[in-house]
């Protein structure tokens, strides 16, 4: 029995649409797996662990970095020696809002676990929920801090990675630093990894 035209027109228009579909869906899955591969050669390979282990994690500008005695909770002895920390947060990902701006306190002896922070700094950092006390650090130490440029809105090329496992709350300590390969790597294409990692915890 001939096919009419019409049939043929509808056949064919139903065959490059089912075409596109997947081509957009196997595109989706590559740029996924790209995120995947990026997100490790810069965080190191337990990046998805670091990515899950954060309550907040964003792209933001270290405002002020100083050492102080008064503790967030009363409770906690005020001889205390403690970091307070401001950022301005230019890149929300998780546990924070865009254009915050977010004081955190944290054990001078956790500051030496990790990278010093300077006034005007630009870094992608994921830090661990506060604590009953409410202090933070970053997740990993070191692992939990990533340089940015200038821009605030790429990966430094002079960023250097450990590339130890995330260690339990406040219990790392200083790794050998390597450098990581990052070749122009968009916070943006960190993001997309990250909240793909915490969304197949959930």
């Amino acid at each position: 029995m001939p096919v009419s035209r019409r049939a043929l027109v509808v056949a064919l228009g139903c065959l490059s649409n089912f075409c596109l579909s997947n081509f957009c869906l196997s595109g989706f899955a590559a740029a996924q797996q790209s995120d995947q591969v990026i997100a490790e050669r810069v965080l190191g390979p337990q990046w998805k662990q670091l990515s899950c282990r954060a309550g907040m994690i964003f792209a933001g500008t270290v405002l002020t970095a100083a050492t102080q005695t008064a503790a967030p909770d009363r409770a906690v002895s005020a001889a205390a020696p403690i970091v307070q920390l401001s950022f301005r947060v230019d890149q929300a990902i998780a546990g924070v809002e865009q254009g915050q701006i977010l004081t955190i306190h944290e054990w001078a002896g956790a500051w030496s676990m990790h990278r010093p922070m300077s006034s005007g700094q630009h870094i992608l950092i994921f830090l661990y929920p506060l604590s009953r006390m409410g202090f933070t650090s970053p997740v990993g130490g070191s692992l939990g801090q990533v340089a940015l440029d200038p821009s605030g809105k790429k990966v430094s090329k002079y960023e250097q990675k450990a590339g130890a496992a995330v260690s339990p709350r406040n219990e790392s300590s200083p790794q050998p630093l390597v450098p990581a390969d990052t070749r122009s790597v968009s916070v943006v294409q960190l993001e997309r990894a990250i909240r793909s990692a915490r969304n197949e915890e959930e």
